[in-house]
């Protein structure tokens, strides 16, 4: 199994370097593909605001992505519930950190947008101090 940088993801899902695009795509013919979290979040900020993608072409790309059977996540039931919430107005990092937030009672932010969008979407209570 390898893993990759945001790069290397960026060139797969939007083919606009042809020549690194072929060399990414190798990579996804012959190899497991383990894609870190981090990565993820990197790759949904480049789309967005570098490539203008908009939300439902974010969520799209990034769950066909996934949906590959050589494509190993930490997370995955996590990521897709990201997704999800992305699809339904979150910001993707905020849904991201909400959705690791499981294990705690509340989540405190100074960002009035995420404490009422989080309104009654998930265990963990998001707001204010």
């Amino acid at each position: 199994m390898i893993a990759v940088d945001t790069n290397i993801l960026i060139r797969f899902l939007t083919q606009d370097d042809i020549k690194q695009y072929k060399k990414a795509l190798q990579l996804f013919k012959k190899h497991q593909i383990y894609i870190p979290t981090s990565v993820t979040q990197e790759v949904e900020w480049a789309l967005r605001f570098a490539y203008k993608y908009e939300v439902d072409q974010i969520g799209n790309a990034l769950s066909a992505l996934f949906g590959l059977e050589n494509i190993h996540l930490d997370s995955p039931n996590k990521i897709a519930q990201v997704i999800k919430w992305h699809k339904r107005g979150f910001d993707f990092s905020d849904a991201l950190h909400l959705s690791y937030c499981g294990k705690v009672d509340s989540l405190y932010t100074f960002d009035k947008k995420f404490v009422k969008r989080a309104q009654s979407i998930d265990s963990c209570e998001v707001k204010f101090p």
